[in-house]
C-alpha cells in the first residue's frame, strides 16, 4: 500500500470512527447524524475520489476509491457513498460536471432500459435503485439509436415507488416518463461497464463488512462464558470462527483482485470480466456463509435489534443482490466460458 493509500484509509477510518459508529447509529432515534457525516466525507474529498481534478475532484486512482469503500464496509456505512462514487465516475467520465450532495445511478439491472427519445427526454424504468428517494440527483445511463448517453436528472422529476432491501435501505423503482435531463451527453460507457463497476464496489464493501463481523465474533467468543469457560475454548466455536476467517480472506482477496483489474485498465475486457464475475460470485457466497456464522457465534443476542451485528449481516444480504446476484454472474460467466470453448478455460485461469 502506498503512502497515498495509507492517508486515504486513515482519513476514512477517522471520519467514520467519529461520525459513523454502527452502535451509536443503531440506537439513534432520528437521522440527525447523517448531515455531519456526509459533510465530513465531502469536505475531505472522499465522495469525489474518482472524479478528475479538472472536474473539481480528487483525481485519485481506482484503487484508492475501493480502499475507501472497503473501510466503509467495516462501518456498515448507511449512506450512498458507493453510489456517489459510481455517479461521479459515470458523469465525469462522460464530460459532465459532478454536483455536490448524495447521488445514485440507474439502471442497476441488466433487464432495465432507459431510452433517450428524439425530443431529448428520457423514458424508462429502473428497479432497485439504491437510495433513490434520498438523493437529489441521479446519473442515468440511457440508450439511443446509435449508442449510449449519460444524463443527470433531478430525482423530483421522476416517479418513485419506494422499496427497501433487507437492511431497510432504499432500493426504489424509478420511472422516467418524458423527463428532461439537466445535462446529457454521448458516452462510451455501456450497461456492462456500469454493472462491472457496481459489482466491484459491492465486493469491496462486503469484504470490509466481513472483516468486521470476524472481529466481532472473535471478541465476543473471548468474552462470553458458558459452563465455566469462554466459548472460544469450545472446538465447535473455534471451527466456526476458522471457517469465517477463511470466508473473509477469500472475499477480501477476490474483491482486491477485481479492484486491481479495474485499476490496471483491464476491467472492461474479457479478462476483466472473468475477474469481476468470479469476485461477485465468491464474495456473495462468503457473505451468505459469513453472516450465518456470525449469528451462530453470537447466539440469541446477535438477533436482537439492540446489537450491531444485524447492521452488517442485513447489509451483506442486500449488497450481494445489488448489481447482479451471484447466480446472474455465474450464468454470464458460464456463457462466456462455453462460447470460448473448453480448450480456453485453463489458459484463461492460469493467466490470472
Amino acid at each position: 500500500m502506498s503512502e497515498s493509500d495509507n492517508i486515504i484509509v486513515d482519513t476514512t477510518a477517522k471520519i467514520l470512527g467519529d461520525l459513523c459508529d454502527p452502535q451509536t447509529i443503531n440506537k439513534a432515534k432520528d437521522d440527525n447524524w447523517k448531515p455531519p457525516l456526509w459533510q465530513a466525507l465531502e469536505e475531505n474529498g472522499l465522495t469525489r475520489t474518482w472524479v478528475p481534478e479538472a472536474f473539481n475532484g480528487v483525481g485519485a486512482e481506482f484503487a484508492d476509491g475501493f480502499e475507501v469503500l472497503r473501510v466503509a464496509g467495516q462501518f456498515a456505512i448507511p449512506v450512498p457513498l458507493g453510489e456517489t462514487l459510481l455517479a461521479g465516475w459515470l458523469l465525469s467520465g462522460s464530460g459532465i460536471s459532478v454536483p455536490d450532495g448524495m447521488l445514485s445511478v440507474a439502471p442497476v439491472n441488466n433487464d432495465d432500459k432507459i431510452t433517450l427519445e428524439d425530443d431529448g427526454t428520457l423514458t424508462g424504468k429502473a428497479h432497485a435503485v439504491p437510495y433513490g428517494r434520498e438523493v437529489a440527483q441521479i446519473a442515468v445511463l440511457a440508450e439511443k439509436v446509435n449508442g449510449h448517453v449519460v444524463a443527470l436528472v433531478n430525482r423530483d422529476d421522476c416517479i418513485i415507488q419506494q422499496h427497501n432491501n433487507h437492511a431497510e435501505e432504499p432500493r426504489d423503482t424509478i420511472e422516467l416518463d418524458g423527463v428532461a435531463p439537466i445535462e446529457v451527453t454521448d458516452t462510451v460507457f455501456t450497461q456492462d461497464h456500469l454493472m462491472r463497476m457496481g459489482a466491484t464496489v459491492r465486493c469491496a464493501q462486503m469484504g470490509g463488512a466481513l472483516q468486521h463481523i470476524l472481529n466481532l465474533g472473535v471478541d465476543y467468543a473471548k468474552e462470553r462464558e458458558a459452563f465455566g469457560r469462554t466459548i472460544s475454548k469450545f472446538q465447535a466455536v473455534q471451527h466456526n470462527l476458522a471457517q469465517l476467517a477463511g470466508e473473509t480472506a477469500a472475499a477480501v482477496s477476490a474483491a482486491a483482485s477485481a479492484a486491481d483489474t479495474i485499476n490496471s485498465g483491464e476491467g472492461f475486457n474479457e479478462a476483466g470480466f472473468l475477474e469481476i464475475a468470479s469476485a461477485k460470485i465468491r464474495v456473495g457466497e462468503a457473505a451468505g456463509k459469513g453472516a450465518a456464522i456470525g449469528h451462530q457465534v453470537h447466539g440469541a443476542i446477535g438477533y436482537t435489534i439492540e446489537h450491531m451485528l444485524h447492521c452488517y449481516t442485513q447489509r451483506l444480504w442486500g449488497w450481494r443482490d445489488d448489481f447482479g446476484s451471484e447466480s446472474l454472474w455465474a450464468v454470464r460467466l458460464g456463457e462466456m466460458i462455453a462460447a470460448n470453448g473448453a480448450d480456453q478455460l485453463w489458459p484463461a485461469l492460469a493467466a490470472r
